[in-house]
């Protein structure tokens, strides 16, 4: 471990030096099938040439201005992301813990519109919204939390896809706004029931509230739609997203409609790289090819086969609780903590991920071959039977 660091990350004994779509070489040169994609960042793969050839083109131009000007790259941007997600405007930043900062302020700015003294969001359990301080308090996660109270006042919470618990709540005058993920990544890849999220926005259009929707690890084509909210017959009123908008390059965004779209004025709000010139020429790439490319179409099949391949090979095994998912996005739950085989898949060349102690997480590139599928689901099957067989 590098000393000038601070101890944030428990890091892999492993360094990388390049890669290509979904392999990378690490300084020894040996190779590695990237199921985890940068924690669902590089959806287009590594070195896409999209994205290479936008970078390098704009960082030749120019870098940064600030948004005291006039970011052609960033309205381009604007334009082609908003018409993507079904939204009406957006603030640039440049991460998803920013992208819910900026959304938590616009459900304040809309409880204060009201009279609202102390607005309360409504947020779930298990959920992962940052680790700022707001976004913390957001996070229904106390491990994350503990040591960093006093925590930001201001949220109530319920079990995610308990909609009787939420209607609990409409007797309760200070709130404004419920904040959910569509599927909860750091949770452990946890599926709403099929009613949720259409009771939340039917719940939210009697109350009065702005629905919000983190979809920061389940935008930019990840479970099989370009968002997720897009498998339902709804739009949210406001909603994040950031991980894979840049392939790797930080931004992320708040796209709103509607009443909230029109609620941060000048003095509002503000980031003075969000959106610039380099990060936005990124974004755009990665917009536009995902577009050409329909890859979202690409995640739902190649992920229903990577589901279908696990459930033929280890689905009946002693210790497999679940295995579920949308798209590029899977969860295999087993019956005991599992986070040793992160360490295990490393050593065979598998880039593998666990939340939630007892989910193994799986958040492949969009561009994964069919071959790889069948590689990821052959290896990571046969590590999986033989940890169990281990106990």
């Amino acid at each position: 471990m590098n000393d000038s660091l601070m101890s944030t990350y428990n890091r892999l004994p492993v360094t990388f030096t390049h890669g290509e779509g979904a392999t990378l070489w690490d300084t020894a040169g040996k190779t590695y099938l990237d199921a985890l994609a940068g924690i669902a960042v590089c959806n287009l793969g590594h070195a896409h040439p999209a994205v290479t050839r936008a970078v390098c083109e704009q960082a030749g131009r120019l870098i940064h201005t600030s948004n005291l000007y006039g970011i052609a790259a960033q309205e381009t941007l604007g334009d082609t992301l908003t018409e993507l997600a079904g939204m009406e405007r957006v603030f640039f930043g440049n991460s998803g813990a920013e992208a819910n900062e900026a959304a938590i302020k616009l459900a304040r700015l809309w409880g204060s519109g009201k009279g609202i003294k102390a607005p309360a969001i409504v947020v779930m359990e298990n959920s992962f919204h940052g680790r700022t301080l707001a976004t913390l308090s957001a996070t229904g996660n106390r491990k994350v939390q503990a040591g960093f109270e006093p925590l930001v006042q201001g949220f109530l919470r319920v079990s995610y896809g308990d909609l009787d618990a939420l209607r609990a709540l409409t007797e309760r005058p200070e709130v404004v706004a419920v904040m959910l993920e569509p599927i909860q990544g750091e949770g452990g890849v946890n599926l709403p029931p099929p009613d949720f999220l259409p009771g939340v926005r039917e719940l939210c259009d009697q109350q009065g509230w702005l629905m919000i929707l983190d979809e920061i690890q389940t935008g930019m084509g990840r479970t099989g739609r370009p968002f997720a909210y897009q498998h339902y017959d709804f739009k949210p009123d406001v909603m994040t997203v950031a991980k894979a908008l840049g392939n790797g390059v930080p931004i992320g965004a708040c796209l709103a409609r509607g009443q909230a779209a029109g609620l941060f004025a000048p003095g509002h709000h503000g980031s003075t790289f969000g959106g610039n010139p380099l990060a936005s020429a990124a974004a755009l790439a990665v917009c536009e090819t995902l577009k050409e490319q329909q890859l979202w179409q690409t995640a739902e099949t190649r992920g229903q086969h990577i589901v279908d391949g696990l459930r033929a090979q280890i689905g009946e095994l002693p210790g497999v609780v679940d295995i579920r998912g949308r798209g590029l996005m899977i969860g295999i739950q087993l019956d005991r903590p599992c986070g040793e085989l992160v360490g295990r898949a490393l050593d065979q060349g598998l880039l593998i991920n666990v939340t939630a102690s007892d989910v193994i997480r799986l958040l492949p590139p969009l561009v994964f071959t069919r071959e790889q599928a069948d590689r990821l689901v052959s290896q990571l099957g046969s590590l999986i039977g033989d940890f169990l067989a281990d106990d």
